[in-house]
């Protein structure tokens, strides 16, 4: 047998088991996930000290990855982040139980009555980059759904994420969660996710978290659903009814509060009408941040530090210190900008115009549109979720960030008393 075969091999196993661990979740009883939801947080806190050591091996290999400030500060797990991720764990486990719930439901003049009820998507792919806090995260919101999920984490944090895994696993068997509900891709080859993403007879969806060119691989390869989003190229659009202090903390934080992540603003647009009273103070704030501003021809008139923008700019997800800025002639103009340039990911609004808030709320085509708030509360935990596995950009099947309800599919139960169709 080949290398390639054993490989093939391996994968097919890992997908056998967790269909079949997905079958046992499914009727898992609420205490029980919730059990070991709760112990698992416990565990991780018990055992920082591991994996913290396990990270730290992550840490010394990351040069030899070439990866940026931004991968190495989503990569750190400090024993902060650590205990965040436990409370996030007991956050879900508080969290109402969506599978069983009704949807909707009906009776019909046959007799027969009909619900709609939340049942698991089944077993889960999860691909992601250099985010060992994810591992949990993903593991926590699938067993609360009742899936099982395959975890193939970048080599970049694949101690972290093995660490974690394997406190994981350790609760499971003492909660009596299926055995193989959790499993961690044992080998870091690339061919490997070629073979997971083969196996759509076993596996029910495949989510990736990562570079764009990850997620174009699984979105071509995968002969399963994908949950995905790719660029998040967010936008803050100060409108000319925006007071100038709240314009100005709202695209500081949606900037600065974090820079490598999904959600952070990497545009600004501010109406012509306000550009002269209100970019000074906004560019002033941003460039004492040291984030460098790439304009156009209005805004480098205005600003003459900021530097002269070209067209992919606009389309930029910069992921650090820099932004663009344009300055536009009407609330249209901007939410035209923003549905050509934008990833659909998230976008705000500053303004005290409630029908201006409603009409840009309504045009602009993201998953998540702000209204006088930073672009960094779209997140699960910020949105009640207790975390989440993901943000899609996508409108099939999932949209924004995907929490527990977002992992469920639906079935009809019909109930009759031996009705019969005439």
């Amino acid at each position: 047998m080949t290398i390639t075969e054993d490989l093939a091999c391996y994968c097919q196993k890992v997908a056998e088991q967790g269909r079949r661990a997905s079958r046992q979740l499914a009727t898992l009883p609420t205490q029980q996930k919730n059990d070991w939801l709760q112990a698992s947080a416990a565990a991780l806190e018990a055992n920082v000290d591991t994996v913290m050591a396990a990270n730290a091996l992550d840490i010394d290999a990351a040069p030899s990855f070439g990866l940026s400030d931004a991968a190495i500060d989503r990569l750190v797990l400090s024993k902060d982040r650590i205990k965040a991720i436990a409370n996030a764990m007991r956050e879900i486990a508080a969290l109402p139980d969506p599978i069983g719930e009704t949807i909707s439901g009906s009776r019909r003049p046959s007799g027969i009555e009909i619900q709609k009820v939340r049942a698991p998507l089944g077993c889960v792919f999860f691909i992601y980059e250099s985010r060992p806090n994810v591992t949990a995260d993903a593991a926590a919101i699938c067993i609360k759904s009742g899936n099982a999920v395959i975890l193939r984490g970048g080599k970049e944090a694949q101690h972290s994420s093995r660490a974690i895994v394997e406190i994981l696993q350790d609760t499971c068997e003492q909660c009596g969660v299926p055995e193989h509900a959790v499993q961690i891709v044992g080998t870091t080859e690339r061919e490997a996710v070629g073979h997971f993403l083969s196996l759509g007879n076993l596996i029910d969806v495949a989510i990736p978290r990562g570079g764009k060119g990850l997620i174009e691989l699984v979105s071509r390869e995968a002969t399963m659903p994908v949950i995905k989003h790719f660029d998040g190229n967010c936008h803050v659009y100060v409108d000319e009814a925006a007071a100038i202090e709240m314009a100005k903390e709202i695209v500081l934080n949606s900037k600065c509060q974090r820079m490598g992540v999904c959600n952070a603003a990497e545009s600004m647009l501010v109406h012509s009408e306000v550009a002269s009273t209100h970019l000074p103070a906004i560019a002033a704030a941003l460039t004492e941040a040291g984030v460098e501003i790439r304009g156009d021809a209005a805004t480098c008139k205005i600003v003459p530090e900021a530097k002269a923008a070209v067209d992919a700019d606009w389309a930029e997800e910069y992921l650090g210190p820099i932004i663009s800025c344009k300055v536009v002639e009407s609330i249209q103009e901007a939410i035209e900008h923003i549905n050509q340039y934008g990833s659909h990911h998230t976008d705000a609004i500053v303004t005290s115009d409630v029908e201006r808030a409603r009409q840009f709320a309504n045009a602009v085509d993201s998953s998540a549109v702000m209204i006088n708030a930073s672009t960094r509360f779209n997140d699960g935990g910020e949105f009640g979720l207790g975390a989440e596995i993901g943000i899609s950009t996508d409108k099939f099947h999932a949209r924004g960030p995907c929490g527990l309800a977002e992992l469920t599919t639906y079935k009809y139960v019909v109930q009759g008393s031996g009705t019969i169709r005439e």
